[in-house]
């Protein structure tokens, strides 16, 4: 299977953080799975660390791309129509990284591996 990991699930993942579900954790490390990581995960990570809004994020900030190759993880690009469909969701939610992560797990087909329950009014399919 093909899975979508939020922002949130890969920075708890590469700290080992007990907030990541087991249900997340084992989808995460079965190796018969293909584990995608958006652009916009890293630009969140990057810019909220800059900001002082995530201080937990020193290793991920620095070392984004290098981390992900050491776990096998696919970078998935943000492509014109993503950003097209995060822009038309019809979804109050107005968090523009996790509308961009709603739209390319839609159009990607794939899971999204988040907490977020608000994210099931857009019709994602969660792992959680």
């Amino acid at each position: 299977m093909r899975l979508l990991l939020d922002t949130h699930a890969v920075l708890w993942w590469f700290n080992g953080n007990v907030n990541l579900s087991l249900a997340a954790r084992a989808a995460i490390a079965d190796e018969d799975n293909q584990v995608f990581v958006s652009a916009v995960s890293a630009m969140e990570v990057t810019t909220k660390h800059r900001i002082g809004k995530l201080p937990e994020a020193d290793q991920l900030a620095a070392r984004f791309e290098a981390m992900m190759a050491d776990q096998g993880f696919v970078a998935l690009d943000i492509a014109p129509p993503h950003g097209a469909l995060a822009g038309r969701l019809p979804i109050a939610h107005r968090d523009p990284f996790d509308r961009m992560l709603i739209a390319q797990s839609i159009l990607e087909g794939m899971p999204l591996v988040s907490n977020e329950r608000v994210f099931d009014e857009a019709g994602v399919s969660r792992i959680w």
